[in-house]
């Protein structure tokens, strides 16, 4: 990923707030026919130190947990919230017209070699984990011991669980911190006029890091 130094985010509960408010990360491994990618929802576990693991699982009919090159590591890509900037919110418009359009995006990368696991009993306890972590906020959260004994043991039979011992944590906040401190203010009044609710989050964290670099 190009990375430029001020894009760069380091901070590790920063990094795993990411995760774990966006856990739909994007697997990318290399198979036999090239590059592949697919969708899972993964937990995030802050051990072993320094940049923990990530798990997840997959329907066997899956080949993403057996065709993958065992001396390449895997990628997954978790992205956080992102927009469209207009140069029009850049006080420098009006001035010298010099202003053109950007995304501002937040992304985190981890890489780490993966391995697939088919244990039921570590199958069981990882799902248990999943839905209780989805299933938090409800009211009445539904739970594993919901549904039939056997139709839970012949479910688990149709996945395969894989697990991302994380060598490398890459945070990427691109939130407009190369502009001039009054056009990164002009980007947080205008996303916030904009009462779009993912804009919103933009424009507290794009006022965030202009905090920041004041205090330096």
């Amino acid at each position: 990923m190009y990375l430029p130094s001020h894009f760069k985010e380091e901070r590790p509960e920063v990094l795993r707030r990411l995760i774990a408010d966006h856990p739909l990360g994007a697997l990318v491994t290399l198979g036999p026919d090239g590059i592949n990618g697919n969708h899972f929802p993964f937990l995030y576990d802050p051990d072993p130190p320094p940049h923990g693991t990530l798990r997840a699982h997959v329907a066997r009919t899956n080949p993403a947990w057996r065709d993958f090159a065992k001396d390449v590591e895997a990628l997954v890509i978790f992205q956080g919230p992102q927009t469209y900037i207009t140069p029009s919110w850049y006080p420098r418009k009006p001035q010298t017209g010099k202003v053109v359009p950007t995304w501002n995006y937040l992304v985190v990368h981890a890489h780490g070699p993966l391995r697939a696991i088919e244990d039921t009993a570590w199958l069981r306890g990882f799902v248990e984990r999943l839905t209780n972590r989805f299933e938090a906020k409800r009211a009445d959260p539904w739970k594993i011991t919901d549904a039939p004994a056997d139709f839970i043991e012949t479910s688990l039979k149709a996945i395969v669980g894989i697990e991302i011992p994380v060598t490398r944590l890459i945070g990427k906040w691109k939130v407009s911190q190369n502009q001039p401190g009054a056009d990164r203010g002009g980007v947080v009044r205008g996303l916030r006029e904009t009462g779009d609710p993912n804009a919103a989050v933009m424009a507290d964290t794009v006022e965030s890091a202009l905090r920041r670099t004041k205090q330096r």
